[in-house]
């Protein structure tokens, strides 16, 4: 077992049972201390609060896209408490409709769950046009609650593992739209921490490095600031844009690239696109789990 997993507390967001849980757990082994948070918000505020050492945050789903809220939290976070991106998972999900003690899946009328994983389930709720979706927090939440609400027309999606903790009912299981669905996780720590050593301990080499920029909002701006990247033979993994409060049709671009911040290609990389933005801030290298 890896040092970090024995002594480090790992916040998550959700309840007990959530998918975030279980990617801790495939990351730091089923020994790790984790802790709930209610919300993305709380979830970026646990190592400031003290509850905990390390965060892990969803990024991306390879069916709803990136977690657009993380990265904003992201973004403020390594800003205001140094957060520094050390370690990547990714995970597998496969999603259940969970009801209570005697429900059926012909009887349910509503399913409740987190909205990215309702968005993740759309073949199933055209399938069956009767029921009604209802957004909450989590998933794992919303199979306790259904279980507290014990009303047998009202359903959940979440993992089976989430099932099992609460004693749900499996209706149907494989509802997401593809099987090929899998989450990619973040594990931060605050930056002063001594990263180094860590993201060594729990994958290796770094292989990957996150970045976010800004360039300058005139024509070709952003094709420059990606040059240094091809020139140097360091490939672009992904590339989420977000808007900058107060400055209408002005981003913010997150990219994560194949290479670690201590390779010779990347040094070279960096060196080219500095100039070529108005803010550059490398948020972490670390082993990527894909």
């Amino acid at each position: 077992m890896h040092e970090i997993a024995a002594t480090a507390r790992v916040a998550f967001q959700g309840e007990p049972g959530a998918f975030s849980q279980i990617a801790a757990r495939k990351l730091l082994g089923e020994a790790v201390q984790t802790v709930a948070c209610p919300t993305f918000e709380s979830l970026f505020e646990a190592i400031g609060a003290g509850r905990a050492e390390l965060i892990l945050a969803p990024l991306e789903n390879t069916l709803a896209g990136p977690v657009l809220r993380c990265y904003d939290l992201l973004y403020l976070g390594s800003t205001e408490g140094s957060l520094r991106m050390i370690g990547e998972v990714v995970l597998r999900i496969s999603h259940c409709v969970i009801g209570c003690k005697g429900s059926s899946l012909a009887g349910i009328r509503r399913i409740q769950s987190h909205p990215v994983a309702l968005a993740q389930c759309e073949r199933f709720f055209a399938a069956h046009p009767e029921i009604a979706k209802s957004i909450s927090d989590d998933t794992a939440g919303s199979v306790r609650q259904i279980m507290e609400l014990g009303d047998a027309r009202v359903a959940a999606i979440a993992s089976e593992f989430a099932a099992r903790e609460y004693g749900g009912t499996i209706l149907a299981e494989g509802v997401e739209d593809d099987s090929r669905n899998f989450t990619r996780f973040a594990l931060l720590e605050a930056d002063a921490v001594g990263t180094k050593e860590r993201y060594t301990e729990i994958g290796g080499e770094a292989d990957a490095t996150t970045l976010v920029l800004t360039v300058a909002n005139l024509p070709g701006a952003l094709f420059h600031s990606l040059e240094p990247f091809a020139n140097n033979d360091v490939d672009l993994m992904s590339l989420v844009s977000r808007p900058l409060v107060g400055e209408p049709w002005h981003y913010r671009f997150f990219l994560e690239v194949a290479a670690g911040e201590s390779d010779a290609r990347m040094k070279k990389a960096l060196a080219e696109l500095a100039p070529r933005t108005v803010e550059l801030r490398v948020l972490g290298s670390y082993r990527s789990g894909k």
